[in-house]
């Protein structure tokens, strides 16, 4: 098989052995974070450590041999490197050679803080979810408004910090206005940890007006994301065949060929 069909296989999944590909590795991905998540179980039973240590030296050389191969028959293969997924995938299995490298017993601690970057691995089922590539798709679309949106929260909760500052001051426990921005923050994202609350009436009036903002401000950016979503599912029609994405004007799928009905 030459390069530009494996190249087809391992990074795009717009045909059936695309897909198959995507499929399998999904299900390897999905058990090497089990065997990670089991790994961090402290005081294990030797014989249960040795086993989850050998999976998880296995898994290790599978996605080694993977990240080798999509360097090899990538056309830009500094490019693949370079990018974010290339990143991810190179710390999903730094850290089980980089354990091979200690060996002083106070650096133990060191080894397991390491190693849990092995659970990066996670983020690379996005790559092979259509829903999961829509949304980073919609944040790609929406990150200028929710920018903006966010620009905007922090002159809030400087306003409404300075507001309680002047309102209730350092006998209510408002040492200062960076005290009053921490107490809008936990306000308006309704955490409320109680460790510093208004004491008089303008105080609390000012509290439960910040409350209810905060509810508003939640609801913001997920409109923003739904709304470029709504738009992302309109440009791009699925084939009632084969169930492959296509844009909306193609008459035929890319796939499997079917007419389309747009």
């Amino acid at each position: 098989m030459d390069k530009a069909k494996l190249y087809r296989i391992v990074f795009e999944s717009d045909t059936k052995a695309g897909r198959q590909y995507d499929i399998a590795l999904i299900w390897v991905i999905g058990f090497s974070v089990i065997v990670s998540m089991f790994d961090s179980i402290p005081n294990l039973y030797p014989v249960v450590s040795i086993t989850l240590g050998v999976i998880e030296w296995l898994f290790t050389l599978v996605f080694t041999a993977e990240y080798i191969m999509r360097i090899i028959i990538s056309p830009t293969p500094r490019k693949y490197v370079l990018s974010l997924w290339g990143a991810i995938d190179l710390i999903s299995i730094l850290p089980t050679y980089l354990s091979l490298f200690t060996y002083s017993f106070k650096y133990l601690m060191i080894i397991r803080v390491i190693r849990l970057l092995r659970i990066f691995r996670i983020l690379r089922l996005i790559r092979f979810s259509r829903a999961g590539y829509a949304m980073l798709m919609s944040l790609k679309m929406s990150i200028y408004k929710i920018g903006v949106f966010f620009v905007f929260v922090i002159c809030l909760v400087i306003l409404l910090g300075t507001a309680m500052f002047v309102i209730e001051g350092p006998e209510n426990g408002f040492t200062s206005i960076f005290q009053g921005i921490y107490w809008a923050i936990i306000t308006i994202t309704t955490v409320g940890y109680g460790d510093i609350v208004p004491q008089t009436v303008l105080g609390k009036l000012l509290s439960s007006l910040t409350m209810i903002i905060g509810y508003a401000i939640i609801a913001v950016p997920t409109g923003i994301i739904t709304v470029e979503m709504s738009n992302a599912s309109k440009s791009n029609v699925t084939c009632t065949n084969c169930g492959s994405q296509n844009q909306s004007k193609a008459n035929f799928c890319s796939n499997c060929g079917e007419k389309i009905n747009n």
